[in-house]
């Protein structure tokens, strides 16, 4: 038993954009000194800290497509990286969408490519939590069609990607591919294993 815990004293918001924001919490460690925490939410809120954490702020979409029985990839242009990066089909969540519709139509605006079925779903998940209060929710599905990149917004550059195991471990220890996270743990899985 310690006897003396992390304490909150109060959140501020720094910046009022659309999507993302920066927050500042002041609060006291373990030893009872003051400090402040400066991290990114997409909360609209004026204190992110009391939202339901339990409802995703995004979707990432693992998608296996059926005709080719490989994995769907996405090489797209992240402008924090100023280059491109491999990973998963994604997007915010609407209001009032859940995440097997925000799936459905993220995978489509992304790829071109249709969701027939929803493997499984996590709960809401945190994937930086050191930098932002993120969560988002991992669709595994199955898909069918053909992929294009014609219902990309202005601001995506996406190529569409299909891999079979052999063409996983190609890439996954390519020192010159920029990963996110979720998707080289799921792509070593797909190696390893075979599955999703």
């Amino acid at each position: 038993y310690r006897g003396i815990y992390m304490k909150i004293n109060h959140v501020k918001k720094i910046t009022n954009c659309q999507y993302l924001n920066l927050f500042s919490i002041n609060y006291k460690d373990r030893i009872n000194c003051e400090k402040e925490w400066i991290f990114a939410s997409r909360s609209k809120d004026l204190n992110p800290l009391e939202k339901d954490y339990t409802i995703p702020d995004a979707v990432v979409i693992v998608p296996v497509h059926i005709q080719e029985n490989k994995l769907v990839v996405i090489k797209e242009f992240r402008v924090a990286l100023g280059g491109y990066q491999y990973g998963f089909p994604a997007g915010l969540i609407d209001n009032g969408e859940t995440v097997e519709q925000a799936g459905k139509r993220e995978l489509f605006e992304e790829t071109g490519l249709t969701l027939t079925k929803v493997l499984k779903k996590s709960p809401a998940i945190f994937s930086s939590s050191g930098m932002t209060d993120e969560s988002i929710s991992l669709l595994f599905v199955e898909c069918e069609g053909k992929p294009t990149n014609n219902f990309n917004e202005a601001s995506e550059d996406i190529d569409v990607i299909m891999l079979s195991r052999e063409q996983a471990s190609d890439i996954l220890y390519n020192p010159l591919i920029k990963f996110d996270v979720k998707s080289w743990i799921v792509l070593n899985t797909f190696v390893c294993q075979g599955v999703i």
